[in-house]
């Protein structure tokens, strides 16, 4: 699945879920590269094509508080360092005994103060933690004001671009834990990232984890030597239309891998700011990441 076509999907589906009115959803379409007809087409497909709003959209609830057992997470601050295109933001969080280091990819919200959060529980749970801002280029997440600017500069950014900043991150990670073994986690459209990553042969990954992220389609991972725990949602039918071919091609390449789909659960379920947060599947995620982190990064 194409990371464009992936978030025009995300935006059609806020539409049909009620949280943007059909006016926002047009301007956002139209915003990572959609025509009027293509857009309104797919807004029509997923429920709706009046021109008024498929209803009022809804306020995201603030975090829940209910975070995996385990104590407070440690406070993640942001750094700067260079990339290949110049100056990248991020959050870091350092633990107080490092098992081993962690690549974290946000979602196409960018890197808002959920990721600061799990970039802390990481670090809680011995693993230096970096988020990346894949959207530094346009002077960090903070700064993109409109709405759905996050999508639509992340959309319209090359592949090129955003592995390069991604690769900057795990020099920076290697730079501040030196000798650590590096893994990576994505979440949706990172999620996403993190099968690119492994498209593109980064073999200093020893593990990675793509929560329900959008497999691209015939990819060749045989340059990748992580082991893959690949995290879907039983809902989550759009990314689910990925799954099997991610996992036909981790066969091919030959890389350990599992697959672990959260029954109940939908796209998003893991972030505890978002709608579609399931607090169980949460829980018993973030389990096993601990413990695939454990096995091949610590």
């Amino acid at each position: 699945m194409a990371l464009r076509e992936y978030i025009a999907g995300e935006i059609a589906q806020e539409y049909a879920d009620g949280r943007l009115t059909r006016r926002e959803a047009l301007h956002r379409l139209a915003m990572v590269g959609l025509t009027l007809t293509g857009a309104a087409a797919l807004l029509a497909a997923c429920g709706g094509d009046d021109d008024g709003p498929q209803s009022a959209p809804t306020t995201r609830p603030a975090a829940t508080g209910v975070k995996p057992a385990g104590g407070a997470a440690t406070t993640a601050e942001t750094i700067r360092f260079d990339g290949p295109n110049g100056e990248l933001q991020a959050a870091w969080a350092a633990p107080a005994r490092a098992k081993g280091a962690v690549l974290v990819v946000h979602e196409i919200r960018g890197l808002n103060p959920h990721f600061y959060d799990v970039a802390g529980r990481l670090a809680r749970d011995g693993y230096g933690a970096l988020v990346v801002d894949l959207l530094s280029a346009q002077g960090g997440t903070e700064a993109v004001t409109d709405a759905g600017g996050t999508a639509a500069a992340l959309a319209n950014a090359s592949d090129e671009r955003l592995l390069g900043d991604l690769g900057a991150g795990i020099d920076e990670l290697e730079r501040r834990l030196p000798g650590a073994k590096v893994g990576v986690i994505g979440f949706c459209f990172g999620g996403g990232m993190v099968w690119r990553l492994l498209a593109a042969g980064e073999d200093r990954l020893v593990a990675a984890i793509p929560f329900y992220g959008p497999a691209p389609a015939a990819a060749d991972y045989g340059g990748a030597r992580a082991a893959v725990l690949a995290i879907y949602g039983e809902n989550d039918e759009r990314v689910n239309a990925s799954r099997d071919n991610a996992v036909a091609g981790l066969e091919a390449a030959g890389l350990r891998h599992e697959v672990k789909t959260f029954p109940g659960a939908t796209h998003a379920f893991f972030n505890d700011t978002g709608p579609n947060y399931n607090e169980s599947a949460a829980k018993e995620a973030y389990a096993d990441v601990l413990d695939w982190l454990d096995r091949y990064v610590a």
